[in-house]
């Protein structure tokens, strides 16, 4: 029988595009470790001796710049074990409602402190995850864990969640890079004509919030004195397809589990 919060959680992921889970779900210990993992994988050092995939920051670039590494849990086994933890699973399947739910990509977020005033270098543009996503069938379930490392308050530059707009559609306004955060928003606001309610993701260490592929969302400058820590966990429930069938780009990995956990559900479902 389900509980009232599994229902909650799901209808909230349902009419808004997004959950938020403000009670941790990864241990303190872990989360700890994985921070040290997150420092030695940008610091260039890799204790499984696989480096990430490439990435648009790497080892020596600046460090006062948005620090962003693909697939960075095959360079460190405390990120794999974070990203592979049960309950990051479980909970997923509960807001999902998916049988089975596979990691297939994910990215380390470093956001550096910037001090008031500063040129924007550090946004993240508002953006519809499954603009960049187009190795997987239209119809694929294909959501994203966004789990925080360290206390994401409201200084800190938070994830915002724009309510309900997984239902217009892939929009050709969603930019990722983009470091016009507020004329980005005018931008698709104009272009949708509908209600912009922004909902921040605050969280401590160890919570995660849960979106869909279309749910549009970006955040703002860390105006704290801490960096902003988390990983960005793309993952793929039992109703997903590469296009074709086929394992390139994003879709390369997905048959080895040392690249793409199952964790939770039946692994027969995902094959």
């Amino acid at each position: 029988m389900q509980t009232e919060e599994v229902l909650l959680a799901r209808q909230s992921y349902q009419q808004d595009g997004f959950y938020i889970c403000t009670q941790p779900l990864i241990p303190r210990d872990l989360v700890e470790r994985a921070v040290a993992g997150m420092d030695a994988v940008r610091a260039g050092e890799y204790d499984t001796g696989i480096p990430p995939r490439p990435s648009r920051w790497n080892p020596g670039d600046d460090p006062n710049a948005l620090c962003k590494i693909e697939k960075p849990q095959i360079a460190s086994r405390a990120i794999m074990e974070l990203v592979s933890h049960p309950a990051l699973g479980e909970k997923a399947a509960e807001v999902t409602g998916a049988s089975a739910v596979q990691v297939w990509w994910v990215q380390l977020l470093y956001k550096p402190p910037s001090a008031p005033g500063q040129q924007p270098r550090t946004n993240i543009g508002w953006h519809q995850d499954y603009n960049y996503w187009g190795a997987w069938e239209e119809e694929s379930e294909l959501f994203t864990a966004w789990v925080a490392l360290s206390d994401v308050t409201p200084e800190t530059g938070p994830m915002n969640f724009v309510a309900g707009s997984h239902r217009w559609g892939l929009s050709a306004e969603s930019d990722f890079a983009s470091q016009e955060y507020e004329a980005l928003r005018e931008t698709i606001r104009n272009a949708h004509g509908q209600e912009w309610r922004e909902v921040p993701a605050i969280l401590p260490p160890g919570a995660a919030s849960f979106h869909q592929k279309l749910t549009f969302h970006g955040s703002g400058p860390n105006l704290s004195s801490q960096p902003r820590r988390s990983f960005a966990v793309h993952m793929r429930t039992e109703k997903s397809r590469p296009k074709g069938d086929l394992r390139q780009g994003l879709t390369a990995f997905i048959d080895d589990p040392t690249h793409c956990p199952i964790i939770y559900g039946d692994v027969g479902s995902l094959l």
